[in-house]
């Protein structure tokens, strides 16, 4: 068991779009890249797309970072990636795995791949999803898959089985990095760890969590059970 995050040999992205919290998490060191995406940001609130990944970017210039193209073309979407990508040198640009009508985007991905874009093949939830996209990359273009292990997850199936297969298949491509989205839980970083997963995706909610890595059980029920103490006596509860 990992007693210290330290120790992990996995990078973590921080996933988000609040522009404070990005620059704060970006200035840790154990925080190798970020990502975001259009839901994010609109939860957010952000109006103006180009203004906030130059705001972002303006003050992260290092550490990878990645931004996604909404169009539902493809040759709009290979236009928009182009674009993204001349906003700085440490963008990745995040293609979805089809567009919203379900058209596989592998064409797409194959032209920018072909420019030496960096790329973010988000959304993929199958095998044979990460086999398209490892067919179409050129051997010489950075490339991260993003397999969305966390909604494998909520559909009652292991993501463990689906991620492993995608390291296989992935080694033919040797500058492409798996990333473990969309994580549920603290667990999963370990997971994704254990397995040689190169990139896990995490939530300022999930990064909060990582000083519990390796944390005495007995220590941490003690904790649990004043909570509840220091809760009820707050509340002037009587029975």
């Amino acid at each position: 068991m990992l007693n210290d995050v330290k120790n992990l040999k996995i990078k973590l992205f921080a996933d988000g779009a609040d522009l404070a919290t990005m620059i704060e998490l970006s200035k840790k060191p154990f925080i190798k890249g970020l990502t975001t995406n259009p839901t994010l940001m609109r939860k957010a609130g952000i109006q103006d797309y180009k203004k906030f990944a130059k705001d972002v970017l303006a003050e992260i210039r290092e550490k990878p970072i990645s931004f996604e193209v909404f169009s539902d073309n493809l040759d709009e979407m290979i236009e928009q990636a182009i674009k993204i990508s001349s906003w700085g040198s440490n963008v990745n640009v995040k293609i979805p795995i089809t567009n919203s009508q379900g058209i596989e985007t592998t064409q797409a991905i194959k032209e920018l791949s072909s420019r030496g874009i960096s790329l973010n093949i988000t959304a993929i939830l199958t095998t044979e999803q990460v086999e398209k996209v490892v067919n179409v990359l050129d051997m010489d273009s950075p490339a991260f898959i993003s397999v969305f292990a966390g909604r494998i997850a909520d559909t009652g199936r292991d993501p463990i089985p689906v991620m492993k297969d995608a390291l296989k298949i992935m080694k033919y491509k040797p500058k492409s990095e798996l990333i473990w989205a969309s994580p549920r839980e603290l667990l999963n970083v370990i997971q994704a760890n254990e397995i040689g997963c190169h990139i896990i995706t995490s939530t300022s909610d999930i990064l909060k969590k990582l000083d519990t890595i390796g944390k005495d059980l007995s220590e941490y029920s003690l904790e649990t059970v004043k909570m509840f103490r220091d809760d009820a006596v707050a509340s002037g509860y009587i029975i």
